[in-house]
C-alpha cells in the first residue's frame, strides 16, 4: 500500500460485547484495503471484550461513555484522514473500506452511506432482515458511517444527547452544511442474534424514551422515518409478495413496534405539553 493512500480509523463502541466482537474485528482484518487503524472505545465491560480487541492490534480506550459520546471521543483519537464508525455486532464485506474511501475520492465526496442488512436466528429474525431489504437506497432511513475526519470536526460529531436517532441526526447535519453525501454497494451484515418480540420491544422501548429529542430537532424528517407504514413497503411489495410469510409477520412486529414507541414517548408528550401550557 503506497504510503500517500490514506489512512483509514474505525471506531467501535463496546460494552459487553463479546460475542460479536470477534466476528467484527475479524472483518476489519480481511479488507483488500489494508491501511487501517482499530479505536474501541469500551464502556468498562466485563466479559473479555477489551482480550478480544487485543488480539487484533486494535488501539483501547475505557471510558465511560454512552454510544455517541463513545464516538466522539474515538474521533478524538483518531488519526486517520476519514473515520468510519462500525458497531460491535457489525460485520463489514471484504471491499468495504476499499469502496468507500475509492468512492470518497473519485466522487469528491465527504461522508458515505453504506447499505446494511440484518442477519438472525428466528422467525422475527427473518422479518427484520425483510423490513431492511426494503429501505436499501433511502436516504431518510440509511445514513452515511464514513467521514472525512475535517467534516465531522465541522458539525461537532454526534449529539451526545441523543441514544437514539443519532445517526439519522449527524447524517442531516452533514447534509444541511453542504456536504456531499453518497453511497457504495458493499455491504454491512448487522448480526441480530436469535431475535424475540420481547428482546425486540423492549431494546425499542429503552431507545424510544429519548426519540423526542430528536423529533424536535429534525420534525419533518421524523413525520416521515417514524410512520408506521412507509412508502418502502410499497415500493417492494414484489419482494413482500414473494416471502408472505414474512411479509405479514414484518408488517404485524412493525405495528406492535409503532405501539412501543408511542407509549414510551407518552411522557415525553405529556411533559411537552405542560411545558407549553405554562
Amino acid at each position: 500500500m503506497p504510503e500517500n493512500k490514506p489512512l483509514v480509523s474505525v471506531v467501535i463502541p463496546t460494552f459487553n460485547s463479546s460475542f460479536d466482537l470477534e466476528a467484527c474485528l475479524n472483518s476489519l482484518r480481511l479488507q483488500t484495503y489494508p491501511k487501517i487503524e482499530i479505536i474501541i472505545v469500551d464502556n468498562c465491560s466485563t466479559d473479555g471484550s477489551v482480550e478480544i480487541a487485543k488480539r487484533y492490534n486494535s488501539r483501547i480506550f475505557k471510558v465511560k461513555a454512552l454510544r455517541s459520546a463513545a464516538r466522539n471521543f474515538g474521533t478524538a483519537k483518531a488519526r486517520g484522514d476519514f473515520i468510519l464508525f462500525v458497531d460491535a455486532d457489525m460485520e463489514l464485506t471484504r471491499e468495504t473500506i476499499e469502496e468507500s474511501v475509492q468512492k470518497a475520492l473519485n466522487n469528491n465526496a465527504d461522508a458515505i452511506m453504506i447499505p446494511e442488512i440484518r442477519v438472525g436466528e428466528g422467525f422475527w429474525a427473518n422479518c427484520r432482515a425483510l423490513e431492511r431489504l426494503t429501505y436499501i437506497g433511502d436516504p431518510l432511513i440509511e445514513s452515511a458511517r464514513f467521514f472525512r475526519r475535517g467534516v465531522l470536526k465541522k458539525v461537532d460529531g454526534y449529539d451526545k444527547e441523543l441514544e437514539a436517532g443519532e445517526d439519522w441526526d449527524l447524517h442531516a447535519r452533514v447534509e444541511e452544511a453542504g456536504y456531499k453525501i453518497t453511497r457504495i454497494n458493499a455491504l454491512i451484515r448487522h448480526h441480530e442474534g436469535h431475535l424475540t418480540l420481547r428482546k425486540m420491544f423492549l431494546k425499542r422501548y429503552y431507545y424510544a424514551k429519548t426519540l423526542m429529542k430528536y423529533i424536535k430537532k429534525h420534525p419533518e424528517k421524523a413525520k416521515i422515518q417514524f410512520m408506521p407504514i412507509r412508502l418502502n413497503y410499497l415500493k417492494n411489495w414484489r419482494m413482500l409478495a414473494r416471502q408472505p410469510l414474512y411479509g405479514f409477520g414484518m408488517l404485524f412486529m412493525k405495528t406492535l413496534e409503532f405501539a412501543v414507541t408511542g407509549a414510551a414517548l407518552i411522557p415525553s408528550l405529556l411533559s411537552t405539553k405542560k411545558t407549553s401550557s405554562a
